[in-house]
């Protein structure tokens, strides 16, 4: 299976990557794109099926661009997953690869409904303001109402989002002419339960109202940010995002301690298993008292957290100004006085704080 999920097999000697085909699977594929080492084909029929092939709960998976391998049996996606970071060692082959203990991949008890954040295009038909996801390789918006793998309070507000914004006709783009709403971004925080909304547009809107509504309904939204987005292009986010009613940001909680997100601000996606990734990296990260720690890419600093209190310094980067924002402010009220956070790319910053530390030791 390639790193998308598609199926890969042979025709004669050409390489057929197949949407949708699982391994040791006979299928009858038509041609879509010939490429000039391989070709990409559409699943048409299932000859001989694999037996960890499984009917998908979700009534829309064909249509839906949002989940790629829900065809699979759970405990062969997790197996999958593990193949893909031997398929990544072997494409980087980084020194020693050959020798890396490759452990299996953990798992969720119930793999439903875990996905804190949602961000849902949005698209205008017969009046009616729909919200959802492309389906796959197009713009064509599949309206999703009861996601299985969303959060399920995220999907309400997600729902009631929807029914607000053609109540009080806030102009919804359509790419075209119209400019307006283009996302919606919805996020959950699962220890305190308060939540925070994006609306990305791309012209000035009125949102007064509509707000005013949102929150008299579900009084655990405690923010609501409007992000500007004018580029053409795939992009959700642009550089611009407002507070226009509430907090600056949520507080959610990992491990043993608690910490602020702003809307644009990183984490990850499945608060269940975050809680075990930080577990297991808590066990193998052999730290002591005089090391110095970077964490790359951190975020609002979550998992740096989890060793500040056993490092000598630990140093963060990340290129969201705000998440970095947040990273000092939750260093600050946990008491941490070792921690530096620095808005940039880590392939800039590392190196130079590298130089710096050298000179210091020198």
């Amino acid at each position: 299976m390639g790193i998308n999920g598609e199926g890969i097999g042979f025709f004669q000697k050409t390489l057929v990557f197949v949407p949708g085909a699982l391994k040791g699977e006979d299928i009858y594929c038509q041609v879509t794109s010939v490429k000039r080492n391989y070709v990409e084909a559409k699943l048409l029929e299932v000859n001989k099926k694999s037996k960890f092939r499984v009917v998908p709960d979700c009534t829309i998976y064909n249509e839906c661009g949002g989940c790629q391998i829900m065809h699979l049996h759970y405990d062969k996606q997790l197996e999958f997953k593990t193949d893909l970071l031997h398929q990544a060692l072997k494409k980087f082959a980084p020194a020693g690869y050959e020798n890396y203990e490759i452990r299996p991949t953990i798992g969720m008890q119930e793999p439903k409904y875990y996905r804190a954040k949602l961000q849902f295009q949005t698209r205008k038909f017969k009046g009616q303001v729909k919200v959802g996801l492309y389906a796959q390789n197009s713009h064509y918006l599949v309206e999703l109402k009861d996601c299985l793998v969303q959060d399920k309070e995220t999907q309400i507000i997600a729902n009631r989002i929807a029914e607000l914004l053609t109540y009080h006709q806030i102009p919804i783009t359509d790419e075209r002419k119209i400019l307006g709403v283009r996302t919606i971004m919805v996020r959950r925080a699962r220890k305190t339960g308060q939540v925070q909304i994006i609306i990305v547009t791309n012209r000035q809107l009125n949102l007064t109202q509509f707000v005013k509504d949102l929150v008299k309904d579900y009084p655990e939204v405690v923010t609501v940010a409007v992000n500007t987005n004018t580029a053409k292009t795939s992009e959700i986010y642009g550089d611009k995002t407002e507070i226009i009613w509430g907090q600056d940001s949520i507080r959610e909680g990992v491990l043993d301690y608690e910490f602020s997100l702003s809307p644009r601000a990183f984490y990850q996606l499945n608060p269940e298993q975050t809680e075990v990734l930080y577990s297991e990296a808590v066990k193998a990260l052999d730290v002591n008292e005089n090391d110095h720690l970077i964490d790359a890419y951190c975020g609002v600093g979550t998992i740096g957290f989890a060793f500040a209190k056993k490092v000598k310094s630990l140093r963060g980067m990340d290129i969201i100004p705000e998440a970095i924002e947040d990273a000092k402010e939750n260093a600050k009220r946990m008491g941490y006085t070792n921690t530096h956070y620095e808005a940039g790319t880590a392939e800039e910053i590392i190196p130079v704080g590298t130089r710096k530390a050298i000179v210091q030791m020198l």
